[in-house]
């Protein structure tokens, strides 16, 4: 073994053509193109694709409230349930804001809404979200 192959690599450069496309997609995310984003990750982006914050695409789409997006995505592989580096998930933050339609393609894919920090409940509550609540069926003793 060389002394060359034997030494570990000391940083992994990335391709800039490869960010630039993770840029683009993320910001698809953020503006809600549906058709644009599930042609990129029918060609083979990873639909649970994170950003440097661990965001990923269906938590920029849903926080944002493209509700056609997000279910693009949902329909192509992303987990509804996927917490970002911070523990909040797609379905806290569309109830942040005030999203109700996101929330409900969320649920209907399977997001739980007891998951997260703060949980998309506990979301609900601060923000005196009564019918989220009762959509979550989450009373106020549990």
């Amino acid at each position: 073994m060389t002394d060359e192959q034997a030494q570990p690599a000391e940083r992994q450069e990335h391709d800039p053509e490869v960010l630039r496309l993770a840029a683009k997609v993320f910001e698809l995310a953020r503006r809600g193109d549906a058709g644009t984003l599930a042609a990129y990750v029918d060609a083979g982006v990873p639909a649970n694709l994170t950003n440097d914050r661990g965001d990923t695409l269906v938590m920029l789409a849903a926080y944002h409230g493209h509700t056609e997006a997000v279910t693009a995505l949902l329909t192509r592989g992303a987990d509804p349930n996927r917490s970002n580096d911070r523990g909040q998930t797609p379905l806290a933050g569309a109830v942040f804001k005030g999203e109700d339609e996101v929330v409900r393609a969320l649920l209907s894919a399977g997001a739980d809404p007891r998951r997260g920090q703060p949980s998309a409940v506990d979301t609900a509550r601060m923000f005196g979200r009564d019918a989220l609540l009762d959509l979550f069926d989450a009373s106020e003793s549990q």
